[in-house]
């Protein structure tokens, strides 16, 4: 007996161990396969001339949505789909989201019912919610109109890389254009640059506009990347950037809905501005600050060099001081390095090899100096020091070059010169003594031969060049004339326009192919830009019924006119709707197809 209960105090622990380990596992893959979907509400509060935002959120992705009835509310949008993927620290982060726009329509307490969904063949339900309808506010907060619906959706911002700064230490500002899954910007024009006084700037430049997935004020939103520019403080204190301003043509949905059911945008205006940021320069600490020090401020290597070592007298070689590294490198001078008095420098010739990215200035600055020796003998060049501060570790760095000696081998002596050990002048000027064997006497015989005598003045030159200018008077005034009558070609000059705007997003359509929201866009403006130039319509004419009546009237074929809208349908069907690849090529070739005959019949 007493062996017995020995093994059962053995036995416990490990079964004990091998609970605790089948309860953790089972928590761990509960956790990595939980799923969320729950409703957001907009505001919990609102008139009943006010609007409400409902938002459907899940983790996963999921089929057979089925929404609520939306009992005591009219939908004003939606549904409206927006999924968002990325992966931070090597884990998938997935987001579906389908939104609607409601308008009440009785005052009281409202629910919002549940929604259900499948993911991976399981249903799931969101918990509903109350809504307080009040009676109608002076001034609605969520009026639908379309200015304010752009004003709401469209944001644009100056992110600063660091606000706190030390002086000539880079930063960076980047200006993203925020929009929302509800609304598309056609075009925008700069109004307003910010000139960036105390600063010293340059301008990193965005060679294509492509739209990427963000969040601002904690919701969804896609954005462009409109300029990019890297920055250096030249003044410590509270420095401000000017704001960037911009107009912005955005396509806003309404209420109405097309033949095929598709609703219908309408343009509006709107400016937006990134706003006025406040800079904090900090000064460099005067704590530890080397003597020599010339404003440098990064992370650098020193290094001082010469081509050759060994040379003869009258022979030329090149010291080299060169800074290499990540910093101010275009607003430091470099170190001067002392020669000795025996040899002849000449002024040094910089240069500078410098990338600029959006973190900075990248590379190497140089100055090098020609020596030439008069005479025999061995020179050293001192060392110099470089010092700098460095933002990461808050303190100065100073690197010292090694001695450099310069041995000449071959030619005269300096009479009265000591050769072992010449002396180190601080500047350039230079008094070299010179021996008697350096002056040779030169030959004074010539044979020189007179040259024949001839004028300019009566000459066929000078006749010619009397008279060209007159001549060029008539060609002069004929140029004026034809570009004037191109700049007053008002409608000429919008259509040439068009046409290249037309080819350029066509072509840009063909280079996204596989990028549904690109490709679609690119080929959405490529067609719109086609019609202004053909039929001479602005934006604002912009609808599938002007269209047909108009290529109706241009007797335009009835197929060629029903695959133009059916494109343009296709173009808006695809900002909520999967599109294959197949689908993009062929609305691509359908596209290159329509155009063309239409082009011959207009």
């Amino acid at each position: 007996m007493k062996k017995t209960g020995k093994h059962n105090i053995g036995l416990k622990p490990f079964l004990l161990g091998l609970v605790f380990l089948f309860v953790g596992w089972a928590s761990w893959a509960q956790d990595a396969k939980t799923v969320n979907f729950e409703l957001k509400l907009s505001k919990e509060t609102l008139g009943i001339n006010e609007r409400l935002q409902v938002e459907f959120a899940m983790n996963h992705d999921g089929d057979n949505f089925q929404p609520p009835s939306f009992e005591g509310f009219r939908v004003v949008m939606g549904p409206s789909q927006s999924i968002q993927r990325s992966y931070i620290n090597g884990k998938r982060h997935y987001s579906k989201t389908y939104s609607y726009v409601l308008a009440p329509q009785a005052q009281g307490t409202q629910t919002i019912g549940q929604a259900s969904i499948t993911i991976k063949g399981q249903v799931y339900k969101s918990v509903p919610k109350t809504v307080k309808v009040t009676a109608a506010v002076d001034k609605p907060s969520d009026q639908v109109t379309a200015d304010d619906f752009a004003r709401d959706n469209l944001h644009l911002v100056a992110e600063v890389s660091d606000a706190r700064p030390y002086l000539n230490q880079a930063i960076s500002v980047v200006y993203k254009l925020y929009f929302s899954q509800y609304v598309n910007v056609s075009h925008f024009n700069p109004l307003d640059n910010p000139t960036y006084n105390n600063f010293w700037s340059q301008d990193i430049p965005v060679k294509q506009y492509k739209a990427a997935n963000g969040t601002y004020d904690g919701k969804a939103y896609r954005y462009v990347i409109l300029k990019r520019v890297v920055l250096y403080p030249q003044k410590t204190g509270k420095l401000e950037l000017e704001p960037l301003s911009l107009d912005v043509t955005v396509d806003v949905p309404t209420n109405k809905r097309d033949f095929f059911g598709s609703r219908i945008y309408t343009q509006a205006n709107k400016t937006v501005s990134a706003g006025r940021r406040t800079i904090n320069v900090k000064a460099l600490p005067e704590a530890g600050k080397p003597a020599g020090f010339t404003g440098a401020v990064g992370d650098f290597d020193f290094l001082v060099t010469t081509s050759k070592t060994h040379l003869n007298a009258s022979e030329s070689l090149q010291a080299k001081v060169t800074v290499s590294g990540k910093g101010n490198l275009k607003l430091f001078e470099l170190p001067s390095p002392s020669f000795p008095a025996s040899l002849e420098v000449y002024e040094p010739e910089f240069d500078e090899k410098i990338r600029t990215t959006i973190s900075g200035m990248d590379g190497k600055v140089s100055n090098s100096y020609t020596i030439v020796p008069s005479y025999r003998g061995k020179y050293p060049i001192p060392p110099i020091n470089f010092s700098y501060f460095n933002p990461k570790t808050q303190k100065y760095h100073t690197i010292d070059s090694q001695e450099l000696l310069v041995n000449v081998v071959e030619g005269p002596l300096a009479s009265g010169a000591n050769t072992t050990a010449a002396t180190v002048a601080s500047g350039t000027n230079k008094q070299i003594v010179n021996s008697g064997k350096n002056f040779n006497f030169l030959k004074t015989a010539t044979q020189l031969q007179p040259l024949g005598t001839t004028y300019f003045f009566g000459s066929k030159s000078y006749w010619l060049w009397l008279l060209l200018p007159l001549l060029l008077i008539p060609l002069a005034i004929i140029f004026r004339k034809k570009r004037e009558a191109i700049a007053q070609d008002v409608v000429g000059n919008k259509v040439k326009k068009a046409n290249k705007l037309a080819k350029r997003f066509l072509s840009e359509a063909k280079k996204n192919m596989g990028q549904k929201e690109q490709f679609y866009d690119a080929l959405h403006r490529a067609l719109h830009n086609y019609l202004k130039a053909k039929l001479k319509i602005e934006t604002t004419e912009f609808s599938k019924d002007k269209i047909t009546d108009l290529l109706n009237e241009k007797e335009v074929s009835e197929n060629h006119i029903t695959a133009f809208i059916s494109l343009l349908q296709n173009c808006e069907m695809a900002r909520y709707s999967p599109f294959s690849d197949v689908q993009m090529h062929q609305d691509y070739d359908k596209a290159s197809d329509v155009i063309s005959q239409m082009d011959k019949q207009l």
